[in-house]
């Protein structure tokens, strides 16, 4: 059966629910969002009052601090109703998903109605945590059973990357394929097939290893900040650890989950950790007091003002039930160790060491390590499902197989076993057949196949062919030139890739010198080219402290020629005979957001944070970012006769003076960054390989040079009238003297500097404008403030 989704249905508009519908909205899926209708009301009461909860829900959504909406337009494709007068709104819907309170009967009753009005053949989910997915579709038809699955979300459903498949019995495998290949390729998840076990895996995992790395800490005298530190980058977790994480979840959300668990896994050895007394006796305190952590702004740890007015956070003693003030605890093997770059490395020699932070490392991997294989063949068939859920469901950067292999099973395995923690016998099985680790891999750590005890050997691991990994592509040789800043790697077919790996990708010389030799390259030996890299983000911009060096030893001649070549180069890649693909993600920022523009098309990750942020270090952008601006967004405005500069003025001098910074590629389009034939793709992991796509199709399209453009420069009436407005801040003190003297100069460049009159003028008289406003300003003290603030403190100065 060919399975399709145009319309969906999400019933419960809470935090999970409407973070679904949010998510599927910003897909351009339209989606009808139900929950119960408001309390005091009746049929025939306006739809404004009957739903209230959904609305709420949705408004709060809106206003999010982590942003759960890609773009405010999203909305406009949510039809909120309510599950009693609305119901009829989800027969036309593809795929229902419900999201209501983990109560069996609540879920029960919910499908008996959902049958009645669902068309035949649309699918029908349930976002349950841990409930049977079985149960919840018992007394059914044989033809919704076939249709019915788990799908379980995590939260915020728009930010984490898993996504659990659970087939009931009489599922459809296909269906199951689908669903696979829509979250995946769709929706951008990490999707992982699980059995209808309790909590499934990724929840099971946080119950019960989770559980038993906070009772060990308790039982053995570690503070809950110690295990934080001990917890997070260092062994490849998030900086929220342990007890930090329980706070970001919340405390009352872990006992619910624990509390429901223990029951359904009688046979489960380890369940008793959910009931360890001196943990429970620090959890029910929290409860009693409604500490429950970031939702209540008090759990775990609670935000102290110290004797200095600075804000602190202090830790709960789980054993006096009372806050003590933050310590920084020190551990010899921690400092060993803590700046290998390898984390399975990193861990291997930690848990070599004596000292109390190198045991409770050890003993923290030896339980998770033991209770893995312990799992295998219960809630998954295959143990890549186990890595991958605890990596994309809880920001591990590596799985328990993973790290399994990284410290040697068979080093470790005497030891485990030793110490109590016991292993499943087909590991001791694989190593007796001379297998000694759990994956096979190639070049660049490429898997190659992956050990199954059911088939006692090896199987092959099928390869993504949506993914490139630079990784594989520098082990295979396909690196074809390198200097301190960058790459070029040959992606094949005709594509080469240029990559940064400066410092937070900070664009410098070396970065420069290489795009030269790309555009050589591009010119002799290839088609088209991807710029991209697979670091922690596209690019933080500019390198300051070239800058500032060079301001501070007053090398005008320097500064100025880094603008000229920065401009130059990026004008290069905007006129390129052949076409160049810029492929930003996560952050992309100052010279970051100026590459990204200048690029022939762009390929962007939908979770793009990109933003023009110079005017926050004193400075405004001047390697194109404001010519860009009024190329994307003034210019074509003024295109319509008789059209009014000032608003979309308004709109590109606001974006750059306030460095205003996208929430996502598709508010990034709205704000000018991207334009209207730029793509946006869901799964990062595709990132690279779309772009290449792009690019391929450009050139079989017959790409050829773009005209040079000719760009509306307002004049001096409208660079009067943003005068006044900066007058009325600094006046009304919302902005201080430097602040007016940045957005001056701004102004005077966006509007074409001192034109009597309107006019349209070519590129390069907006960058020789940039260039002088940015001369003129670098040298400020002020602004060299600013600069060396954020080299400091990686956030911005206002003086």
């Amino acid at each position: 059966m060919n399975y399709q989704i145009r319309k969906a249905g999400v019933i419960g508009s809470g935090t999970m629910g409407g973070g679904i519908a949010t998510l599927l909205a910003g897909v351009g899926i339209p989606v009808v969002l139900l929950d119960l209708p408001a309390r005091d009301t009746k049929p025939g009461d306006s739809p404004a009052k009957r739903n209230t909860i959904s609305l709420d829900n949705l408004g709060k959504l809106k206003k999010s601090r982590v942003p759960a909406v890609f773009e405010e337009n999203d909305l406009t494709l949510i039809t909120v109703g309510n599950t009693e007068d609305d119901l009829g709104l989800l027969a036309d819907c593809d795929w229902i998903v419900e999201v209501v309170v983990e109560r069996l009967d609540v879920k029960h009753d919910l499908m008996k109605r959902l049958a009645a009005v669902r068309r035949e053949a649309s699918i029908i989910s349930t976002n349950t945590s841990g409930l049977s997915i079985n149960a919840i579709c018992e007394g059914q038809s044989e033809e919704f059973r076939t249709h019915f699955l788990g799908t379980h979300f995590f939260n915020p459903p728009r930010h984490l990357k898993l996504l659990e498949i659970i087939p009931g019995r009489d599922t459809d495998p296909e269906l199951v394929k689908f669903m696979a290949h829509f979250g995946e390729s769709v929706l951008g998840k990490g999707v992982v097939i699980c059995k209808d076990t309790p909590n499934f895996i990724a929840n099971r995992f946080i119950s019960i290893a989770g559980g038993f790395g906070m009772n060990y800490a308790i039982e053995n005298g570690y503070s809950v900040e110690e295990i934080d530190n001990l917890t997070g980058p260092l062994i490849g977790r998030p900086k929220s650890g342990t007890f930090r994480l329980a706070d970001v979840v919340g405390v009352d959300v872990l006992a619910h989950v624990a509390t429901n668990l223990y029951p359904a896994i009688p046979d489960d050895s380890q369940r008793e950790i959910l009931r360890n007394e001196k943990m429970a006796r620090a959890t029910q305190f929290l409860l009693d007091n409604k500490f429950l952590g970031d939702k209540t702004g008090q759990g775990f740890y609670k935000k102290v003002t110290g004797a200095g007015g600075e804000r602190e956070f202090w830790a709960l003693d789980p054993n006096t039930l009372e806050y003590v003030p933050p310590s920084k605890a020190r551990h010899e093997s921690v400092g060993k160790v803590r700046k290998m770059e390898n984390t399975g490395e990193r861990i291997k020699a930690l848990i070599q060491e004596s000292d109390r932070a190198a045991q409770y490392v050890w003993h923290l991997h030896a339980f998770y390590l033991s209770y893995a294989s312990k799992m295998l063949g219960e809630i998954a068939d295959d143990l890549i499902a186990i890595d991958n859920a605890n990596k994309w469901g809880f920001a591990h950067e590596m799985g328990p197989f993973e790290i399994w292999d990284a410290i040697g099973v068979r080093d470790t395995l005497a030891r485990m076993e030793q110490d109590g923690y016991s292993v499943a016998s087909w590991v001791k099985e694989m190593l007796e057949k001379g297998c000694e680790t759990f994956y096979q891999r190639g070049a660049g750590g490429t898997v190659l196949g992956v050990y199954s005890p059911k088939a006692k050997d090896y199987v092959l691991v099928q390869p993504d062919t949506n993914a490139v990994q630079l990784t594989v592509l520098r082990a295979t040789g396909k690196e074809v030139e390198r200097n301190a800043g960058a790459s070029l790697f040959d992606m094949g077919d005709g594509v080469l890739l240029l990559e940064f790996h400066t410092k937070g990708n900070a664009l410098d010389e070396d970065i420069f010198r290489m795009m030269h030799r790309a555009y050589e390259r591009l010119n002799t030996d290839f088609e088209a080219m991807v710029v991209g890299n697979q670091g922690d983000f596209f690019s933080g911009g500019a390198n300051l402290m070239v800058l500032l060096m060079g301001a501070m030893n007053q090398q005008w001649d320097q500064v100025e020629s880094m603008l000229t070549a920065g401009q130059n180069t990026l004008m290069a890649m905007r006129y390129s005979p052949k076409p160049i693909v810029t492929a930003p993600f996560n952050y992309a920022f100052g010279g970051g957001a100026e590459m990204t523009m200048h690029g022939s098309r762009v390929v962007a990750h939908a979770e793009l944070y990109i933003g023009l942020v110079e005017f926050g270090v004193g400075v405004i952008p001047a390697w194109g970012g404001t010519k860009e601006m009024v190329r994307r967004v003034i210019s074509p405005a003024m295109l319509i006769q008789n059209a009014d500069p000032l608003p979309p003025m308004q709109k590109a001098f606001e974006q750059i003076a306030l460095a205003k910074v996208s929430t996502s590629a598709m508010e990034a389009r709205t704000m000018g960054f991207l334009g209207g034939s730029d793509r946006i793709v869901m799964n990062k992991d595709h990132l690279l390989a779309e772009a290449k796509k792009t690019a391929l199709q450009m050139v079989a399209n017959g790409y050829s040079t773009p005209a040079r453009a000719k760009l509306y420069a307002a004049g001096r009436d409208v660079r009067s009238a943003l005068g006044m407005a900066v007058y009325t801040l600094r006046e009304g003190r919302f902005a201080s003297e430097h602040d007016a003297k940045i957005a001056k100069k701004l102004a005077h460049v966006m509007c074409g500097g001192d034109l009597t009159a309107p006019a349209w003028v070519d590129e390069q008289y907006f960058l020789d404008l940039e260039r002088e406003a940015f001369l003129s300003l670098i040298g400020e003290p002020k602004t060299m403030e600013r600069i060396q603030f954020m080299l400091q403190n990686n956030k911005p100065l206002r003086n």
